[in-house]
């Protein structure tokens, strides 16, 4: 290659460069998504529930919850429990909507497991 076509060559690359920095790397993202899911991809994606899974797990499997609430349990008793955890998905499409409940217990702060969930309407 000769002198004058490499300078051409980094000129060229060099005036890419800049703009391509600003382009962000497309990352990886789960088709369980809660946001952007169907009525029929949410019902799917619920059927895998089971319990005692982790938030974490509850998470992955049908994304962030659009609502929580946190319950306490106002019984006395030997064994000490933190309340119930509970997330509300909803979902909607020109047809249908559904709300699905899932409800955690923990019995240690930060280790919520599942325990119950139900459809509220379908």
């Amino acid at each position: 290659m000769t002198p004058m076509k490499r300078l051409s060559a980094l000129v060229l690359l060099g005036g890419l460069l800049p703009p391509m920095a600003w382009v962000v790397p497309a990352q990886a993202q789960s088709s369980r998504l809660a946001a952007g899911a169907s009525v029929a991809q949410a019902e799917r994606n619920a059927v895998e529930l089971k319990q005692g899974m982790s938030a974490e797990e509850v998470e992955r499997l049908l994304g962030k919850p659009r609502r929580t609430a946190l319950k306490s349990n106002d019984v006395s008793s030997s064994t000490p429990s933190q309340g119930t955890l509970q997330w509300t998905y909803s979902w909607s499409s020109t047809s249908t909507a559904a709300i699905l409940h899932v409800k955690f217990a923990a019995k240690t702060p930060e280790a919520w497991l599942v325990n119950s969930w139900e459809w509220a309407s379908y």
